[in-house]
Parts: structure tokens; C-alpha cells; sequence
């Protein structure tokens, strides 16, 4: 019967389970499989149950964060740290999250595996990854993982699939008219993914011509900068920046991609607000948290451009990626048109480093 769910449904449960500090099973072809728990949501009973199942524990990293921690990252890039057998929930946190890295920089001494394959921990850490987790998970190997799920009633994915879960389409849910201070003539468009994963907005200003290159925004969503005004950053004047140029050349659509702190979360991009008061540039606070310099996807706005019927666009950044993102993704990018808004005294380093690390163009 069709109420079984499906492999991406599964995946999604996953998501919600390990935020909720459920544990997961990941298996493979075959009886191998392990036992996944996200080192920020595990409690101290799960941790006391993880340790009492037999076999030897890992905390998965990835290379970035056992940079940090000069842990070796044998794997290349990700490190599998042994779990000790005295090891609290404290010592979990401590290696997962960085806040308190220069108070106590000495977690070791850490034992590193280096032998057997490491894709299921590599699946973890893509898990919490795509749950807007750290990017660190406790993982125990399981000779039998179909039958521990069942067991214990946990949602059971294959790896491959956590490490690999493509490109989600996106479905049009909605759309209405939207006067708007940029222009009167505005329209929203919803946008679900059916990975259950978060929405996402296009702003269509005006009628734009389908057969014409559109004035174009990717905007990744910024609730401190959008919402609140920060002065951290630039993308509250770049939105509106955008949407008032758009208005005054009478169309244009603004994708607005919920992909905050630069496909990291809200919270984590909190976590590295709070290392950058420690003296960390913005690319060196998400190496410290875990994270690559830019975990964003800008395949999603290219498809919903598609769905809205547009195959060419003029496109507002001053990022180089997103050009090289929308042409590789089938979107031809006649011009990039420059952006060049919101700079002040609070921001000039932050954009000084995206442009220095991340070569924006300002």
C-alpha cells in the first residue's frame, strides 16, 4: 500500500528525530549499520544507554573542526574520535561545540581511528548538517541495524542516501498580489520542497518578460540582518536594495531562499556571531563551529526560477559563486549587475573578509 514512507520522507523524519535528540539507524547494503546520535541533542540517558551497548563509540567531526581541535582528520575530510568510557555529556558538548575553546582549549589527549570505511559517519554528520545541527554526531556500529530499529521503533535510512539526497523539487503552493513600498505591482509566490525541508519565496515585481533576460536576485534569508536591521552585515540593504531597483525598472523577481547564515541555521550562525566577539573573522568562526566557508545550495534557486518560467536572468550580486552556480544549474546569466549597499563601521571587516576569502566583488 502507498502509506509506507518513501526514502525522502524518511530522511526527513531523520532531520526531526536527531534535533529532537532521537537516534537514527543508517545502514548499508548488506547487515552493517550503525547506531546515530547528534552530539548537541543527545541527553546524559541516551549518552549512559550508547555507552552500555557494546562494541566501541565515535564522535564524527569534520576536518575543519579537528583543525581546531588538532585531532587527525585520517579520513580526510572528517576525523572519527574515540569515545572514552568515562565520557560525560560535558566532554560531548566541549568537542561538538567551540564556545568555550579558548577558556579550556585542551580536550585530549583524543584518540583518532583511522581504519575501516567511514561513509556512515560521514552520513551522520550530513544528517545534522541538513537539521541545522553542529555538525557532530556520536556513531556506534551495528551488526544488525534493520532489527535494532525495530527493535527500538527508530527511523532507519540507507547511508547512501543521507550522504547523497539530491536536489528536492520544489512545488508552487501559492501565489497572490502583494503591494509592496518597492512597487505596487508585487506578487509572492510560495515554494515547498517536497523533502519537507523550509519553504521558500519569490518576489515578482511587475509582469517580466519570460523570453528576456529578468533582473534577478538569489537572496538567502537574514532574519538579523532583514528583520532587525543589524548592522553586521549588508543583506537588509542589499533586500532592499534589490526589490527598489526592481521597482524602478518596472520588473524582476527576488528569490528569497531560507538558507540562513549561509545554509547553517539561525542558531549556528549565532554560535559563530558569538566566536567572531571572540576575535574570529566570519570564514574562520564556521571552520571552528565545523562548517565549510558556504554551505548554501543555489541549485534550489535555479529550479524555481525554471518553474516560473524564466532561462536567462540579470543577476544582482556581488558573489561570483552565484553566477557559476546558475550557469552550471542551466540558468544563463547575461550580466552581473553589482550590489554595492550597506557597508558601515560594524561590517567593513566582515566585508573585507568575504571579499579577501570568499571573493565577493565590492
Amino acid at each position: 500500500m502507498g502509506f509506507t514512507p518513501d526514502i525522502t520522507e524518511r530522511l526527513a523524519r531523520a532531520r526531526s528525530d536527531l534535533r529532537m535528540g532521537v537516534p537514527v539507524v543508517l545502514d548499508a547494503e548488506g547487515a552493517v549499520g550503525a547506531l546515530v546520535l547528534s552530539a548537541e541533542t543527545v541527553d546524559a540517558v541516551r549518552l549512559a544507554d550508547l555507552r552500555a551497548l557494546s562494541g566501541t563509540a565515535t564522535l564524527a567531526i569534520t576536518n575543519w573542526r579537528a583543525e581546531t581541535l588538532k585531532a587527525r582528520a585520517y579520513d580526510g575530510d572528517i576525523a572519527r574520535l574515540v569515545v572514552p568510557h568515562d565520557a560525560t555529556l560535558s566532554w560531548v558538548r566541549a568537542i561538538a561545540d567551540p564556545a568555550d575553546d579558548l577558556r579550556a582549549p585542551m580536550k585530549g589527549p583524543l584518540q583518532t581511528q583511522r581504519d575501516g570505511d567511514a561513509d556512515m559517519h560521514r552520513a551522520a554528520i550530513a544528517l545534522c548538517k541538513a537539521a541545522r545541527l553542529l555538525p557532530a554526531a556520536l556513531v556506534l556500529d551495528l551488526p544488525n541495524p534493520v532489527a535494532f530499529a525495530l527493535e527500538h521503533d527508530l527511523t532507519r535510512v540507507p547511508a547512501k542516501a543521507a550522504l547523497y539526497p539530491g536536489l528536492a523539487a520544489h512545488d508552487p503552493i501559492i501565489a497572490a498580489r502583494l503591494p509592496m513600498e518597492a512597487s505596487e505591482a508585487g506578487r509572492l509566490h510560495i515554494f515547498r520542497p517536497q523533502d519537507g525541508a523550509e519553504e521558500h519565496y519569490a518576489i515578482e515585481i511587475g509582469q517580466p518578460d519570460r523570453s528576456k533576460p529578468v533582473l534577478a536576485r538569489l537572496h538567502s534569508a537574514c532574519f538579523t540582518g532583514d528583520v532587525l536591521g543589524s548592522l553586521k552585515c549588508d543583506c537588509g540593504p542589499q533586500l532592499r536594495g534589490a526589490l527598489a531597483q526592481m521597482g524602478a525598472e518596472g520588473a524582476g523577481v527576488l528569490l528569497y531562499l531560507n538558507q540562513e547564515g549561509r545554509g547553517i541555521g539561525l542558531a549556528n550562525k549565532m554560535r559563530a556571531y558569538s566566536l567572531q566577539d571572540q576575535g574570529f573573522d566570519t570564514v574562520e568562526a564556521n571552520h571552528r563551529l565545523g562548517f565549510e566557508d558556504d554551505e548554501r545550495d543555489f541549485r534550489i534557486g535555479a529550479e524555481i526560477l525554471r518553474r516560473m518560467g524564466f532561462g536567462a536572468v540579470r543577476l544582482l550580486t556581488n558573489n561570483p559563486r552565484k553566477v557559476a552556480r546558475m550557469e552550471e544549474s542551466g540558468i544563463t546569466v547575461t550580466e552581473r549587475v553589482p550590489l554595492k549597499v550597506g557597508e558601515n563601521r560594524h561590517n567593513h571587516h566582515y566585508l573585507a573578509t568575504k571579499a579577501r576569502k570568499s571573493g565577493h566583488l565590492f
